[in-house]
């Protein structure tokens, strides 16, 4: 009798819980993944595409060190010296929660180099993954 009760218990529980379970994510792109973070993908290919597997000798002194996946809920890359992956970033681009916009900071962006790497980001973030020009 007790027994009886116990998988009762149990069964409600999970009818309740299967009942409720559904997705709770207003993702129309139904990957269970924030915009913040389809939008970091996005622009974080393309960067190492055209940055860094092109071997773009503007870029040649960084390396992209990825944070995409941290647990703060902000995606994002950072690029720091070539030789030092722990060092200081000299670039951070990021998107934060459920919003695909994305900031673009740091060091490099008042260098010359500045200019080339906020148009390269703004047409990722818009899903033209191509290569601009050089520095």
């Amino acid at each position: 009798m007790k027994t009886l009760r116990i998988l009762a218990a149990f069964a409600a529980v999970i009818g309740v819980a299967a009942c409720t379970s559904g997705s709770k994510t207003s993702n129309p792109a139904g990957s269970g993944k924030s915009a913040s973070l389809r939008a970091m993908e996005q622009v974080a290919i393309a960067a190492h595409k055209c940055w860094f597997a092109s071997k773009d000798p503007a870029f040649r002194k960084y390396q992209m060190a990825n944070e995409l996946n941290n647990f703060g809920g902000t995606p994002r890359f950072l690029l720091v010296p070539a030789k030092q992956y722990g060092a200081r970033p000299l670039l951070v681009v990021q998107a934060r929660g459920a919003s695909s916009e994305v900031e673009v900071f740091g060091p490099l962006m008042s260098e010359a180099l500045g200019g080339r790497i906020g148009s390269d980001v703004a047409r990722w973030r818009t899903g033209d993954a191509s290569c601009g020009g050089t520095a």
